[in-house]
């Protein structure tokens, strides 16, 4: 049989061979490292026989699969360590998640975050202990009677749900039995650093009409010294929590009577009016024309749109004059009545058009958290028109703006693109024209991109950017849906070149994402010690005592006039204080102006990380900045 590897070399072999196997014959090295595999793309256990031809990739901690495969092992020993030490307990569901794993169990008696170092300590018994994890099949009703006689009434439910013919797959570590479907490493043992994070309820299959079941959550890593290093930023990002830093810095605030509709504050909209300016001079640079559609339109259109079968369980709805309208959950409809609102010709074509829109969407109270996850905010939509043969130029075009935002603030960016997700509308030809005209854009351009199978829009593919902050985490804000649906569903038209009409092709792009989503990025990002040009206050004037307030206002009046955002510190306060008072506050400058500074007509200048000043005229300091 003939083995393709990830590299494109292909190794040839005459026996049947587990993918371990393969991988110790590619190098020991690999074989220790490795914890599942990708067999065609499916991804396996690491211990999968392999008899015929195909495309292989070892699978290590470096890629998400491997990671999944690792930490889905360490929820298992979790598992394992909770029957041990709690009989009774009921077993949920326990997968692997982005920075770790978590178990849902249902406790006999109340559990807390106390009990964790009683459960880490028997987890690093069954690691040390090396348990063989063994993977075996059961018919349907084999394995409903398998967990009955365990007394697991969740995993019982779990598989009546599976059709007749469904392969159920069981893992058996010592005495532990679990459902899964895996992959997991070898044994126990390959896990080598784990630590449990937390406690939290969660509700049975997410449905709050279900029991309430206990979530552990936990993470693992290969080594100790990553797990410190992951802990140290977790510190580190509590630290940036920019709820915290949001009330501590007056940017915004969410009120008890509207979960999930944040209340911008004065230092905030400073802010957010800075981004939209920022924003504002670019597209009109890139002419851009701006629009504003309404917030609330009728049911018709969204049901022309698809969203009203795609995307109704997530939109406010309300009755006006008996009949049904929605407030928008999205741009793109209004954006597309816009278009329509007039005949266009080949000539005006590519068409960009862009929208500050605020949409609101429902999402659940358990997942409102700040500014990262609302139920209204403001989306820096633009939807392009073009025609087929503009595709191309237009992605590009977008791509580099994107790239330019992103490194105005300090950023750095890996881009997927995104495939036909199973809930879709559209032909397969129109699906493959979109993807390869994104595919091809990201090729001529020579930016490195993953695949992202079946994750994009309902109505086409998308290009996402996944930006990263400054202690490693990513957010993905940008993104490029190209969209043949549209267009075809709203019967949108241009006049071409043949005197005949034509359906054009549309964009639909973000670049913030949603600005106040994206405010919360950067407040954690700068840990609130914003750059000179974003800082809602730029310069704090701390006269010594009130004999100065005259002169320190002098200054905030010249400072004003060139456009700088300054305040005095009026408060009958020791200076000290004051000084205090304004490194709270994160100001990137204060001016300590006492008799010498107003004699001299200058101000005594003080960073926000440093301790000692600088004598300057504001002139001087205008300049520097």
């Amino acid at each position: 049989m003939k083995i393709e590897l990830k590299d494109g070399t292909v190794r040839e072999y005459d026996k049947e061979l587990s993918a371990l196997e393969i991988a110790r014959e590619i190098s020991k090295n690999l074989a220790k490292k490795a914890y599942a595999c990708k067999v065609d793309q499916e991804v396996c256990d690491i211990r999968t026989n392999i008899s015929k031809d195909c495309k292989l990739e070892i699978l290590t901690f470096e890629e998400e699969e491997g990671r999944a495969a690792y930490r889905h092992t360490a929820s298992h020993i979790l598992a394992q360590a909770i029957k041990r030490l709690y009989p009774d307990t009921k077993l949920a569901i326990g997968p692997s998640i982005k920075d770790g794993f978590y178990y849902d169990f249902e406790f006999a008696k109340p559990f807390t975050e106390n009990d964790l170092a009683g459960v880490e300590r028997e987890m690093k018994h069954i690691i040390k202990e090396d348990e063989k994890l063994v993977r075996y099949t059961l018919p349907k009703k084999e394995a409903i009677k398998k967990m009955q006689e365990r007394n697991e009434p969740y995993k019982v439910e779990l598989i009546e749900a599976l059709p007749e013919r469904e392969e159920i797959s069981f893992y058996d570590q010592g005495e532990y039995v679990d459902l899964c479907a895996g992959p997991h490493v070898e044994s126990t043992g390959r896990i080598k650093a784990v630590k449990l994070m937390s406690v939290a309820g969660a509700y049975w299959h997410g449905d709050e009409k279900n029991k309430m079941l206990t979530r552990i959550y936990g993470t693992a890593f290969e080594t100790e010294d990553a797990l410190e290093a992951h802990l140290a930023m977790l510190k580190e990002a509590e630290a940036r929590d920019h709820r915290k830093l949001g009330k501590e810095l007056g940017i915004f605030a969410v009120m008890d009577e509207g979960a999930g509709f944040p209340f911008f504050l004065p230092n905030g909209m400073v802010l957010k009016n800075l981004l939209i300016d920022y924003w504002r001079k670019l597209h009109q640079r890139e002419n851009y024309l701006e629009i504003s559609t309404p917030m609330i339109l009728t049911r018709k259109l969204w049901e022309t749109s698809g969203h009203w079968d795609h995307y109704r369980q997530n939109m406010y709805t309300t009755v006006i004059d008996d009949e049904d309208f929605a407030i928008k959950p999205m741009n793109c409809p209004g954006g597309m009545l816009v278009y329509k609102s007039q005949m266009h010709s080949y000539k005006e074509l590519p068409l960009r058009i862009g929208e500050l829109g605020l949409v609101h969407r429902h999402e659940k109270s358990g997942t409102l958290h700040g500014l990262m996850r609302v139920r209204c905010f403001t989306q820096d939509d633009a939807h392009i028109f073009m025609m087929e043969s503009q595709m191309t130029e237009e992605i590009k075009g977008v791509v580099r703006l994107i790239d330019e935002v992103y490194k105005k603030f300090g950023f750095t960016y890996h881009v997927e693109l995104s495939t036909r997700p199973e809930d879709s509308i559209g032909s397969d030809e129109d699906w493959e024209a979109a993807t390869n005209a994104l595919e091809e854009a990201l090729k001529e351009m020579n930016l490195d991109y993953v695949i992202n199978e079946g994750d994009g829009a309902f109505y086409g593919p998308k290009i996402d950017f996944h930006l990263q902050d400054s202690i490693g985490r990513t957010w993905q804000c940008g993104t490029i849906q190209l969209d043949f649906q549209l267009p075809l569903r709203f019967e949108a038209e241009y006049i071409g070149a043949d005197g005949k009409a034509h359906r054009p092709i549309m964009i639909h792009r973000v670049i913030f994402g949603s600005i106040e989503r994206f405010i919360g990025i950067l407040i954690e990002h700068y840990a609130g010690k914003f750059p000179f040009w974003l800082s809602p206050v730029q310069v704090k004037i701390l006269p010594i005592s009130d004999k100065f307030t005259g002169y320190a206002k002098e200054v905030e009046a010249e400072l004003k006039s060139k456009g700088v955002r300054a305040e005095v510190d009026i408060r009958d306060e020791k200076i000290g204080y004051k000084i205090r008072g304004a490194q709270m506050q994160k100001v990137p400058y204060m001016f300590v102006v006492g008799a010498k500074e107003e004699e001299n007509h200058t101000v005594a200048v003080r960073e926000r990380d440093q301790t000692d000043s600088k004598e300057m005229t504001v002139e001087d300091f205008l300049k520097m900045v």
